[in-house]
């Protein structure tokens, strides 16, 4: 069984070792023991040994430690002039905690098998041990290290207190390659990547979002980019459906677009709120189908435009201002296509 045991251990290091190909260390260990007061055997004894640490990366675990304590002498019974050797086989899986750059704690757990020289008084027992401990780097190939192990026998649940000193030493390097990124690129990396956006009709639709990409200035488009109504920003004076040469070349612009786009469109002319209703709606369609011959006479389908006045309605600005009134004397096209 104790054999079993053993050899278990042992393969399970050859194992790890073959599927890691990062550093692993070697430590060189002295330390003593101190024994369970029912125990027969000496309460302090001095012990040494080996271990062999194989480094994981990428894991929560942070090294697989196996390795072995041997008693220094023999170790005396209370009760008789005999004694014996204690040999004590281990494999434990270790967590770091690191405090600066070059020190850490770590906390370690595993296995293990006790085996004494003398069986006639103590048996052969597998144990479980737990402890912490503290590493200090001397520097990138070398540490000291310092633990405390608890270790509990399963043959009668005998406890015993490890305590050992080593002198760690790293090996097998890692063959990849190792970047050092100074402060300066680590800034610059760190640096948000903001990708152009761009929106050339600046109709507030992204070029990527936008299907119908061209749109002229002034317009109101819906969430895809297309046009849902335009104010020609042509504006009347009052109780007048006459216009300005000032406007000729808005036109010219929207009519030559109309001819591209081959929409469908509703012109939509205002007025201000003075006068009466009945007043301001024919004065409102005198306005429209000014506007609408002048589109005609530019060259658009008049199958593709119709003129419609809307009096004093959905007033865009202050009626009882003259600078709002103004506004309000408008041309809005309604796109139905």
């Amino acid at each position: 069984m104790n054999k079993i045991i053993t050899a278990s251990i042992l393969s399970a290091s050859l194992l790890l070792a073959g599927n890691t190909n990062y550093n692993n260390d070697i430590s060189l260990l002295i330390g003593g023991v101190h024994t369970e007061g029912n125990l027969d055997l000496d309460r302090n004894y001095a012990d040494a040994g080996l271990s062999l640490g194989i480094n994981l990366k990428d894991s929560f675990i942070n090294q697989v430690e196996i390795g072995f304590l041997h008693s220094l002498k023999d170790v005396g019974f209370k009760s008789s002039n005999e004694d014996t050797s204690v040999l004590r086989v281990f494999i434990n899986v270790v967590k770091d905690y690191p405090i600066s750059s070059n020190s850490s704690l770590y906390s370690l757990v595993g296995l293990g098998l006790e085996k004494f020289s003398n069986e006639d008084r103590n048996k052969n027992s597998v144990f479980g041990n737990y402890g912490f401990g503290y590493k200090y780097k001397l520097s990138d190939t070398t540490a000291l290290k310092f633990d405390l192990r608890h270790v509990i026998e399963t043959d009668h649940a005998d406890n015993n207190l490890l305590y050992t000193a080593g002198l760690s030493f790293s090996f097998g390097k890692n063959t990849s390659k190792t970047i050092i990124i100074n402060e300066e690129v680590k800034k610059e990396v760190k640096k948000v990547i903001i990708p152009v956006i761009l929106d050339d009709d600046k109709d507030g639709i992204i070029n990527e979002n936008d299907r119908c990409l061209n749109t002229p200035q002034n317009v109101k488009v819906g969430n895809n980019g297309c046009i849902k109504s335009v104010n020609l920003k042509i504006n009347f004076k009052s109780n007048s459906d006459q216009m300005s040469e000032d406007y000729s070349s808005k036109l010219e612009e929207f009519a030559q677009y109309l001819k591209l786009s081959n929409k469908k469109v509703v012109i939509a002319a205002y007025s201000d709120s003075r006068g009466n209703d009945k007043y301001n709606l024919k004065l409102s369609q005198k306005r429209a189908n000014r506007v609408y011959n002048a589109l005609l006479n530019l060259g658009v389908d008049r199958n593709n435009i119709k003129a419609l006045g809307y009096g004093e309605r959905d007033p865009i600005a202050d009626n009882n201002t003259k600078e709002g009134r103004l506004e309000n004397r408008r041309i809005e096209v309604l796109f139905t296509k």
